[in-house]
């Protein structure tokens, strides 16, 4: 786990711990004032804590006594719930509501790290191997259809008509995504597409609150490749955070450079995330007959017969915008 991001996320959940004491510090302050009630009860509950403390040091008739003033107790705050539900408000109002019940906002349960740290550091680790994705540049509002107007396939098929199957196709899944939503092969020329609606389906996937990784196949392995080798065991884990994020979005399958542990990193990340469910959207700009020469046949069986494929067509989008504009100006 990276230093500076197990520093953060106690930074964060302390803070939490903070903020939930103070608020229920608040409530009680303003249950005070609006059930003066409660206050006496409270005193009582306080002075039935302290006999109950003094009890047990003297040691003098211990069990009867501690068992009537534990049923005192339970009977005023028994009353204490119910003017508060008299009052419009749930029985739990006075207690501290931490944001993880499990370790109360400390990190630790059970002598180890909690799961809510574990899971900060991951997001935290997430977030800043996107920091260089700019997710809120491309949404399916953008996503123009017009440029596919007009144009058929090499076989005569509408371009336009096969490029909105997949913009719906996209929307919905980003709109229905869960984590067993199924993994997705695009494939096609360069610029038709395939970057915008990986994008889109990134940026609103992450508006759900799931966790993604987006980058190029490349970038990705050679910060896998860095740590592998590397001798700073300080470094995020980025082969666990690929394997274990929510939606991994890999771009430019094909375009890095080939070698052994590429290969295996690959099939590793393809192989393990298709055992744990977790899906995956791959981007190339190779279709089936270049991808199989390029990858093993264990990796491109995987891909072609377990992922949904969608095959990008039509103009290069980019050319056709700049063309646009040249006319424009």
């Amino acid at each position: 786990m990276n230093e500076t991001h197990l520093e953060r996320a106690m930074q964060i959940i302390s803070n939490r711990r903070c903020t939930a004491q103070n608020d229920q510090q608040e409530r009680i302050q303003e249950i005070e004032d609006r059930i003066p009630e409660i206050v006496e009860i409270n005193r009582q509950l306080f002075r039935t804590s302290r006999e109950l403390f003094q009890m047990i040091q003297n040691g003098v008739n211990v069990e009867k006594k501690v068992a009537s003033l534990q049923q005192r107790n339970e009977q005023a705050q028994e009353m204490v719930q119910q003017l508060l539900v008299q009052n419009g408000y749930p029985t739990d109002y006075l207690k501290i509501h931490y944001t993880c019940e499990k370790c109360q906002d400390t990190g630790y349960s059970n002598n180890a790290y909690c799961s809510c740290l574990t899971n900060l550091c991951a997001k935290l680790a997430t977030e800043e191997l996107n920091k260089s994705v700019q997710f809120l540049t491309s949404d399916f509002s953008s996503f123009s259809l017009n440029y596919y107007q007009g144009i058929q396939t090499e076989s005569g098929k509408s371009c336009y008509r096969a490029m909105e199957s997949i913009y719906l196709y996209c929307k919905e899944y980003a709109h229905n995504f869960s984590l067993s939503s199924p993994s997705i092969l695009f494939y096609g020329k360069t610029g038709l597409g395939k970057t915008h609606l990986s994008l889109a389906i990134a940026n609103k996937v992450l508006q759900k609150g799931f966790h993604v990784l987006y980058d190029s196949v490349i970038n990705f392995l050679r910060h896998v490749e860095k740590e592998h080798f590397g001798k700073d065991h300080n470094e995020t884990d980025t082969l666990e955070l690929l394997l274990s994020c929510d939606l991994l979005i890999l771009d430019d399958l094909g375009t890095e450079f080939h070698s052994q542990f590429y290969q295996s990193t690959i099939y590793n990340i393809i192989n393990t995330r298709m055992n744990r469910h977790k899906p995956i959207i791959i981007s190339s700009n190779f279709d089936f007959n270049d991808i199989s020469h390029l990858y093993e046949e264990r990796i491109t069986s995987r891909i072609f017969s377990t992922y949904t494929v969608h095959h990008f067509v039509g103009s290069d989008v980019r050319i056709l915008k700049r063309k646009i504009g040249e006319k424009q100006n």
